[in-house]
């Protein structure tokens, strides 16, 4: 193929002005030819304005762009006008007559929204690696579906810090997600098998029953300031003795929102009196995992270095499987790597289920029975009820706890974990008379604890391991009609989206198809 100069005739084409002696037509500029190079060897210009050679000059009618260049014959530059500027002056939009300069609009049936993540496939035609699930899918399947339990696991476990908290306290993208799979594998709701995680945990027998514990006993404080706990104080006992014999540096626990009555926020109790002023049990979640980011904290650890920091951590049984996982698998870990493995004791509540705080306070309680939250002093699930008491400590409702299903969590149907089987100890009300705690006691590092707190305490045999075992039997059956995949200790730790898809009916790929 032969290559064709702008504004010149094809070398190889039959309307060539190419002579014999190979010169091009006159009006080429070209110095081929020695008749022409005599002729305009006087008058030759560069395209710089300066003389050339004779020989290998142009025109001086013609610049090498083809415009006429703003000289004479001898090369002196002729006289130039300019236009001046406008100065001081903007678009005329008041005259008379005048209007606006127009600005060009979208042609009709163009969208020009920004491109769906679809896009990368078309450009590139690059498929999704396979080992790649990334936040679109948990969101897919966890967020969007209802049933995030907002435990916080996928904020703890993104190495890449790009999960954050939302103002509706669920997980949400905050920086580019690199696919790396993490929020997916360790979310209690979609890529951990949860019971095989109580078997790793616990080991073969930690499937059956309430576990597989060391001891329980039915226990109170001694003491008179658990007024305000939770039954009979044993969590804020545990904690507290650990903080002062120098077991611990601190203790996530939940404390109540200064903006809103009766809501939960995460706070790290570092004395005895922090955990007194924050006893007591809420029912919404505080995202605990998602609040282990050293900064937030920064004000209250203690001067010394991180990997030295001993920390303990109340939660409910999922939020406990989650720390488990996390501390028991080894991977990269982001902002929160330091807190996460400072996690040393993990304490967790019996829990059958917990609430979305809008739908609980505002519409079940507000809304429906005129019970407000200034007028509250105390929640609680026992025996199958929703119990509310008033700040006088008089019982004000006592309602099946079905009558409230619709502000749970829709998550908390899927789970069988009643007694917190991956946790150090468990404490709850079940089990044990009014104003005690049921404690389970499941490890040798929760023995040391319950060691260490013994003396402060009032304790003897649990005084009903057969309430403990017939709630927990409960939970489970709830929990295996809930469940759309199998049930199985002994199937791999962690679940592929594509099989999660399969058993949910949850789109697979969204982030490919517009999510």
């Amino acid at each position: 193929m032969t290559k064709r100069t702008p504004g010149v005739p094809n070398a190889g084409s039959s309307d060539s002005n190419e002579s014999e002696s190979g010169a091009c037509g006159t009006d080429c500029g070209c110095s081929s030819g020695a008749e022409s190079s005599a002729s305009n060897a006087s008058a030759d210009v560069r395209a710089d304005g300066g003389e050339g050679p004779a020989g290998s000059r142009g025109t001086s009618e013609l610049r090498s762009d083809g415009g006429a260049v703003n000289v004479d014959e001898n090369g002196q530059l002729n006289d130039l006008e300019f236009t001046e500027p406008s100065t001081g002056k903007s678009q005329d939009v008041d005259s008379p007559g005048a209007e606006p300069d127009k600005r060009v609009g979208v042609p009709e049936g163009v969208d020009l929204d920004t491109p769906e993540y679809s896009i990368r496939s078309e450009m590139n035609d690059i498929d999704t690696p396979d080992d790649k699930t990334w936040f679109m899918e948990l969101d897919e399947a966890v967020i969007d579906a209802d049933r995030c339990i907002q435990c916080g696991t996928c904020v703890a476990a993104c190495p890449s810090d790009s999960i954050g908290v939302g103002e509706d306290g669920h997980p949400e993208l905050v920086k580019m997600c690199t696919g790396c799979s993490m929020c997916w594998d360790f979310c209690p709701r979609g890529g951990m098998r949860y019971e095989r995680q109580w078997k790793i945990t616990g080991g073969d027998d930690n499937v059956s029953g309430a576990g597989d514990p060391i001891t329980e006993f039915t226990a109170q404080v001694r003491d008179d300031w658990h007024g305000d706990a939770q039954d009979g104080g044993v969590v804020t006992a545990v904690l507290s003795t650990l903080l002062e014999e120098g077991e611990i540096d601190g203790a996530l626990v939940a404390t109540e929102s200064e903006e809103d009555p009766w809501k939960a926020e995460s706070f790290l109790a570092t004395s005895h009196e922090d955990l007194v002023e924050n006893a007591g049990s809420f029912y919404n979640q505080t995202m605990a995992l998602g609040n282990l980011d050293p900064e937030q904290w920064e004000h209250k650890l203690p001067e010394k270095d991180l990997a030295d920091v001993s920390l303990a951590l109340v939660g409910t049984p999922c939020e406990i499987e989650g720390i488990r996982a996390l501390q028991d698998f080894d991977w990269s870990k982001g902002a929160q790597t330091e807190l996460v493995e400072a996690v040393d004791y993990r304490i967790s509540l019996m829990c059958t289920k917990n609430f979305n705080y809008e739908r609980l306070i505002g519409e079940q309680l507000a809304e429906k029975r005129d019970i407000y939250p200034e007028d509250i002093g105390k929640m609680d699930v026992i025996e199958g009820e929703m119990r509310v008491y008033g700040n006088d400590g008089e019982q004000i409702i006592a309602e099946d706890v079905n009558e409230f299903h619709d502000a749970t969590l829709k998550g908390c149907d899927e789970c069988a974990d009643f007694t917190g089987m991956t946790s150090d100890i468990t404490v709850g009300s079940v089990g044990s008379a009014d104003g005690h705690s049921s404690v389970i006691v499941r490890t040798e590092q929760g023995m040391k604890a319950w060691e260490a707190t013994e003396s402060v305490l009032e304790h003897r045999d649990l005084d009903s391991r057969k309430a403990v075992g017939k709630l927990q039997g409960w939970d489970k059956k709830k929990a295996f009609e809930a469940l759309e995949r199998p049930f199985d200790p002994d199937a791999p730790r962690f679940i592929d989206y594509t099989d999660h898809a399969e058993y949910y009916g949850t789109q697979v790929a969204p982030h490919d198809k517009g999510h």
